[in-house]
């Protein structure tokens, strides 16, 4: 295993390449399940939801998620619907058996990689840059709201 043996400061480099080699892997699995990264984000927010939701709801998450036009998140709704994994039950779009079970065989494929990625980071160094990243977030999304408002 390769480890870091100087540690670089964090920044948006960083942060990028951390973000993009793992989500490498993750759509590595998920194209074995001929499903789409966008697609597996829209699924997951209906299937953790505590009660049932909207069409419109499940776009506001993908939007709050990916930063995802809501045009493009309405049509990956429509691609999990015609694939059965999320059906309509009245005004609410409801993750399906099948949807159910293609998140948890997905999260049951990357748990050794993550394992892997994760394992062995002391507590403390994952807490720190669980602050960092947090505050990161509430910055950026910020930042954002003031560019397109």
């Amino acid at each position: 295993m390769s480890e870091v043996t100087t540690a670089p400061a964090a920044d948006a480099r960083t942060l990028g390449l951390a973000h993009y080699a793992a989500r490498a892997v993750l759509e590595h699995v998920l194209a074995g399940h001929g499903i789409t990264f966008q697609q597996q984000i829209a699924l997951r927010a209906a299937v953790t939801a505590e009660t049932a939701q909207t069409p419109d709801q499940l776009v506001a998450s993908v939007r709050a998620s990916l930063k995802a036009d809501p045009t493009d998140a309405r049509a990956t709704l429509d691609e999990l619907v015609n694939r059965r994994l999320l059906v309509a039950d009245g005004s609410h779009l409801l993750p399906t058996d099948a949807g159910r079970a293609l998140l948890t065989s997905v999260a049951a494929e990357t748990a050794p990689v993550t394992a892997r990625v994760w394992g062995g980071i002391p507590a403390e160094d994952l807490a720190a840059a669980g602050r960092v990243l947090a505050l990161v977030t509430t910055r950026a999304n910020e930042a954002l709201a003031e560019l397109t408002t």
